[in-house]
């Protein structure tokens, strides 16, 4: 909730702490039902900030800067974690398919985010009036690809000022890993630390899926990490499974509610616009 009000409100606001309570938690929820790498929690709170009044361009850069801070914690952990383990310097091991493959595709998706950050904001503005189509889909592409290295630079200064808030997207992450981490401490000896990072990150990648729910795809693909990790598979297999009952669905059942009282949120702001 910190980092969404450090990126998306500024001044006077129709966004309060309980709107923003109430679109943080539905899109978890949303999250949580729909896969496909959080597409259903992004999705929800674009909705949410266009019916406050936010333009499509502002909602467009925000987003962008809100996912930069929150997955460039993921893809550092993934370069770290990974480096760590196949280096040595942490405790655990794996093969490198199961370490620096991690930390290379982590360390890729951080050189394209600051990539979109050179593109300037007037790419693709030339060819918007175009006769050839080519040209225009070209262009189109282009303010695309701009508008998300505004986000980008937008994470970057956040980064660079030293922002408190950026500590909630640290803390999103690193709360769920100790939620894991407790599931492992309660059915046996939890693995190192490294490990259970590296795990639950690659693991998460399975997200991307489209399956409902990340049912099967995520515990399976957590599971099968921790395994190649060295972790024994009773111990990974129940300690995961009690993981996502506590961490994925439990939270469901608050992000429901909260999405009831968004939409009666939504409908007081269009009443008071009319």
């Amino acid at each position: 909730m910190a980092l969404f009000r450090r990126v998306f409100v500024r001044g006077a606001s129709r966004i309060g702490w309980r709107a923003s309570y109430q679109i943080t938690m539905a899109g978890v929820a949303a999250t949580r039902l729909f896969a496909t790498a959080g597409a259903g929690g992004i999705a929800l709170t674009a909705w949410a900030l266009r019916r406050s009044g936010m333009t499509r361009a502002r909602v467009t850069s925000g987003m962008t800067t809100f996912i930069v801070l929150l997955y460039g914690v993921y893809m550092l952990a993934l370069v770290l974690a990974g480096l760590g383990l196949a280096s040595g310097m942490l405790a655990g091991g794996g093969s490198p398919a199961i370490t620096l493959a991690p930390a290379l595709f982590g360390a890729v998706a951080i050189l394209a985010a600051l990539a979109f950050a050179l593109i300037g904001h007037d790419a693709g503005r030339r060819g918007r009036g175009s006769p050839s189509r080519l040209a225009r889909w070209t262009a189109a592409a282009l303010r695309a690809a701009a508008m998300v290295g505004a986000g980008v630079r937008g994470a970057l200064a956040h980064a660079r000022r030293g922002d408190p808030a950026i500590l909630g997207a640290a803390g999103w992450w690193v709360f769920d890993i100790a939620v894991l981490w407790s599931c492992f401490h309660a059915f046996g000896t939890p693995p190192p630390a490294g490990v259970v990072v590296l795990g639950y990150f690659v693991g998460m990648t399975a997200n991307t899926l489209p399956v409902p729910g990340g049912v099967g795809s995520v515990d399976g693909g957590m599971i099968g990490a921790l395994i190649a990790l060295g972790v024994d598979a009773g111990l990974a297999i129940v300690a995961v499974l009690s993981y996502r009952a506590f961490a994925f669905w439990l939270p469901t059942i608050p992000g429901v509610i909260a999405y009831l009282g968004l939409r009666r949120t939504v409908r007081d702001w269009q009443a008071s616009a009319a």
